[in-house]
C-alpha cells in the first residue's frame, strides 16, 4: 500500500511525458503511429480480442471474420488517435481557429436548443471523441456538467480533469452527485451522461446493437423528472484527424414528445436507438473493446433456471 502513491505518480508522469511527445510531433504523424500501434494491438498482442470480435459478430451477424478482423484493427487506430487529438486541442482548437476543424449538422437546431432556459440532458455514447466534444462545448460558451468516474490514479485523475475544466466542463462524481444534478437541472445548466454504460443486473435492460444492455434508469429519469429535453449527441472524426462533425442523433423534448417515451422504459430504448443509429454511420469510432453486455436480464435469467430446477426435481 505504501508503494501506491509512487507507482501512481511514476505512471502519471510516464503519460505526462507521453503526451508532450504527442504535442511535438504533426497530427499526421501521431496517426500514422496510431495505425502502427493498432497493428500491434490487433495482430500481434490481440488485446482484447475475443472481446471486441464477439461484440461485433453480435452487432454485425453478416460480416465475416475478415471484416470483423479490419474492424477491429480500425478501432484500435481512433483509439489511439483519439489520444493524440485530445493531446493536440488545446493548442489547436480555440476561438480564432475552430472553422478550420469543427463542422456542424444541423447547426440551427443544436444553437436553440442550447440558448433554450431550460436545463437538458445530453446523452452520448463511448463514440467519436466524445472528451473533445465536451472541450468544444464549452469553448462555445455552453458549459457542461458531466457525470463520471473518478479515476484510481490521483495524479492522473486531476491531470485529466484539468483538461475537461480548461473551457467549462465540470465533472461531477458518480457516486453521490444527485444533489448536484438536482441544482445543475433546477439552474438550467446542461448535463452530460455516457448513456452507454453498464447499470448491472437491477438497470433498465433494452436491446442494443443486438443483444440485451442493462441501462441506468438515472438517465431517462433525469428528463422525466425535470422536463429537460435530452438530446442524443455526438462529436466525430470526418476523414483526416482533428477533423470533427458535432451533430445531433436526436432529441426526446416534453413539450413535444409522443406521451409514450414518458416512462423510462421507452424513453431508455428511444435513447439508444439513436446511440445505435450513429454508431453504425462510422461503427470503427465505436469502444467495442469495453463490456457493455454483461449478463442477461432477470427474466431470462430465470426462464433458463426453470428446466435445471424442474429436471432437479424429477
Amino acid at each position: 500500500m505504501r508503494l501506491k502513491p509512487l507507482t501512481d505518480w511514476l505512471v502519471y508522469v510516464l503519460i505526462r511525458v507521453f503526451v508532450c511527445v504527442l504535442q511535438m510531433l504533426p497530427i499526421r504523424t501521431c496517426h500514422g503511429l496510431a495505425r502502427m500501434l493498432s497493428v500491434v494491438a490487433c495482430d500481434i498482442v490481440r488485446l482484447r480480442y475475443r472481446v471486441v470480435d464477439d461484440n461485433l459478430r453480435h452487432a454485425f451477424p453478416t460480416w465475416d471474420r475478415r471484416t470483423r478482423h479490419t474492424a477491429i484493427r480500425r478501432m484500435w487506430e481512433h483509439l489511439f488517435l483519439m489520444v493524440a487529438e485530445v493531446a493536440h486541442a488545446p493548442r489547436t482548437i480555440h476561438e480564432t481557429s475552430w472553422r478550420q476543424y469543427v463542422t456542424f449538422h444541423d447547426k440551427k437546431l443544436m444553437v436553440r436548443y442550447l440558448l433554450d432556459p431550460r436545463p437538458a440532458v445530453l446523452v452520448t455514447g463511448h463514440y467519436g471523441n466524445f472528451e473533445v466534444a465536451g472541450y468544444v462545448l464549452g469553448m462555445f460558451g455552453f458549459p457542461t456538467f458531466t457525470i463520471a468516474r473518478k479515476l484510481d490514479n490521483p495524479f492522473l485523475d486531476r491531470f485529466i480533469t484539468r483538461f475537461r475544466a480548461s473551457t467549462g466542463q465540470f465533472i461531477l462524481p458518480k457516486q453521490g452527485c444527485a444533489p448536484q444534478v438536482e441544482a445543475v437541472l433546477a439552474s438550467g445548466g446542461l448535463l452530460s451522461v455516457l448513456g452507454d454504460q453498464h447499470a448491472g443486473p437491477k438497470g433498465c435492460w433494452v436491446e442494443f446493437l443486438g443483444r440485451p444492455a442493462s441501462c441506468h434508469k438515472a438517465v431517462a429519469l433525469f428528463t422525466l423528472t425535470s422536463g429537460a429535453p435530452q438530446i442524443v449527441s455526438y462529436l466525430r472524426r470526418r476523414g483526416r484527424p482533428m477533423h470533427f462533425e458535432i451533430g445531433i442523433a436526436g432529441i426526446a423534448d416534453p413539450r413535444t414528445w409522443d406521451t409514450r417515451l414518458a416512462a423510462v422504459k421507452p424513453l431508455t430504448r428511444w435513447y439508444n436507438e439513436r446511440l445505435e443509429e450513429m454508431i453504425l454511420e462510422a461503427p470503427e469510432q465505436y469502444w467495442w473493446v469495453h463490456r457493455r453486455w454483461k449478463g442477461e436480464p432477470p427474466a431470462r435469467r430465470g426462464r433458463g433456471a426453470q428446466p435445471s430446477d424442474e429436471a432437479k426435481a424429477a
